[in-house]
């Protein structure tokens, strides 16, 4: 049987948070059908944040609605306080993404909060969570720990903080754990290394990557990931994306070219490559004037590509 592998299309979320472009609502539900089309079965489709910080993000909830009600996907929204997370239950989400990070000086210039307070937060939002639950569905929570791989304020971050802000996330409920690469520090050494140990330490709790290509070992680091034992991966189309309160690390790993590269290594992802290309000319209409990333765009399948 051929070895599955979940690609998280994160581009209407980090993708359009990092550009001044706004797009349409009419737009993020286009791009939710092509898709859908094309295979793909989890999209991050916002962030509840508030309209003043995030403009972008003033149609939320209608955005959430629409991708939570569409058969065939999970629709997935970040909600960064519990306030969010209330506004995003609301909106009938199909999980929701809370955040904290594996150091002080990220989670206060990111969250303007400490560690621990992040972790709290995250138990009042399991607790609405379940709250909700008991009278209706259950939506699937995920923790993501910014800065795994290094933080652009204190450098190095020791595998120890990684894995205690893991336990803690996993002791509050999470259903799943990602482990982002914010800063584009990660070396794959290093991913390999600190997956292997959370595999053995939570063995219940399914684990994602979240990868910048920003040093250009994007691809590296989720392979490393893959081999331990990693099956799920977030990815943005043309590598739109990044993080503002991290220097420099713009553009997540590339959509089309992280699908390339499972397909061609034998994993199964669902998703049609020239479909998912189709999307990304969609994408370059909608938004002419923001920049696109990625290599397969550029160059093409190799002739006679076909899934091993």
């Amino acid at each position: 049987m051929t070895d599955s592998v979940v690609v998280r299309e994160v581009g209407m979320r980090d993708g359009l948070q990092s550009i001044g472009s706004l797009m349409s609502t009419d737009d993020k539900k286009e791009w939710i059908e092509r898709s859908v089309a094309a295979g793909l079965r989890e999209m991050e489709v916002c962030s509840f944040v508030p309209e003043k910080y995030l403009p972008q993000f003033k149609d939320a909830a209608e955005v959430a609605s629409y991708a939570g009600g569409r058969a065939g996907l999970v629709g997935v929204a970040l909600v960064p306080n519990l306030r969010g997370a209330r506004r995003a239950l609301e909106s009938g989400i199909d999980k929701i993404v809370c955040i904290t990070s594996a150091t002080e000086s990220f989670s206060r210039a990111n969250l303007r909060r400490s560690k621990a307070d992040s972790l709290a937060e995250i138990n009042e939002i399991v607790a609405l969570r379940d709250q909700v639950a008991a009278s209706g569905r259950r939506v699937l929570i995920q923790v993501g720990i910014s800065v795994c791989f290094g933080c652009p304020f204190e450098g190095s971050v020791d595998d120890d903080a990684v894995c205690s802000a893991a336990q803690a996330s996993a002791a509050a409920g999470a259903d799943e754990i990602g482990l982002a690469d914010t800063a584009g520090y990660g070396e794959p050494q290093q991913v390999g290394r600190i997956f292997r140990r959370l595999a053995s330490e939570l063995p219940h709790v399914p684990l994602a990557a979240h990868f910048h290509d920003t040093r250009g070992l994007g691809l590296a680091n989720v392979l490393a990931a893959l081999q331990a034992g990693v099956r799920s991966f977030d990815a943005s189309l043309a590598g739109l994306g990044g993080c503002p309160n991290s220097p420099g690390a713009t553009g997540n790993v590339a959509t089309e070219d992280l699908v390339f590269m499972l397909e061609a290594m034998g994993f199964d992802t669902g998703i049609d490559l020239e479909q998912l290309l189709d999307v990304r000319r969609f994408l370059s209409a909608a938004l002419p004037d923001v920049q696109m990333a990625g290599h397969i765009a550029a160059v093409g399948l190799p002739k006679g590509f076909i899934r091993q």
